[in-house]
Parts: C-alpha cells; structure tokens; sequence
C-alpha cells in the first residue's frame, strides 16, 4: 500500500470515510490524477504539478486546493483560514459533503491548474 493510501485508511475512524469518499471522487472526477505522498499528507498530483491534498486534524478533514485564489465555484464554501493563496473545503461528518459542490470545485481547481501560484 502507498503511504498516501495508509494515511486514509489509518485516519481516525470519524475522519477515514470523509478521506475515503474525498478520493474516491476526485479520482472519479479526474481519472488521470496522481496520487503522492509529499510532506507528510496525501497530494494529488495533475500534470506532475500538485493540484491538491487531503489533511486532517482533532477537528475536521480539510481538502485544500493550491491555486485556490483563482477559484471561483462555492466561493462562499470555501475556507481561507489565514492562508493567501490556498483555499479549502472543511468537513466534520460524511453527511457534510455536498457531491455536487465537491465536483464543481474540484473541476474549477482542475481548470485554474496552469495558473501560478504566486501571481495576483
């Protein structure tokens, strides 16, 4: 097993099925994404340039988007936290995800991919 699939699969047991369903569509949704494991965190990977990654804490999963500043779906969704240029989607529960927010996202991050990251 990849270290990025043992750590999904050894998240705490309130946290794996959030990690579990957040791959398993972005994987649906991009099929050519490449899955790493880079600073200690799942990353996907499009084009061999990261697109996004999985993390988790004692209080929510977070699915964090690089070139989240030129996003533009579910502005309103998505949590900046202090960050400048990531943005992410926070969830506490499986019940929490919206699928057809997630994919709306994840195909609006995959369209703003080429765009750098420290520009405007």
């Amino acid at each position: 097993m990849k270290l990025a699939e043992e750590y999904i699969y050894n998240a705490p047991e309130n946290y794996r099925p959030i990690l579990m369903h957040l791959h398993a569509t972005i994987v649906r949704t991009l099929p050519s994404v490449d899955l790493k494991f880079k600073y200690k965190l799942p990353y996907f990977y499009v084009d061999d340039s990261p697109f996004c990654h999985l993390n988790y804490n004692k209080n929510y999963v977070d699915l964090v988007f690089k070139n989240g500043q030129y996003l533009t779906k579910y502005t309103e969704l998505l949590v900046v936290d202090g960050r400048k240029k990531m943005k992410s989607l926070r969830y506490t529960s499986l019940e929490e995800i919206n699928d057809t927010v997630l994919v709306a996202v994840v195909k609006d991050a995959y369209q703003v991919r080429h765009k750098k990251f420290y520009g405007n």
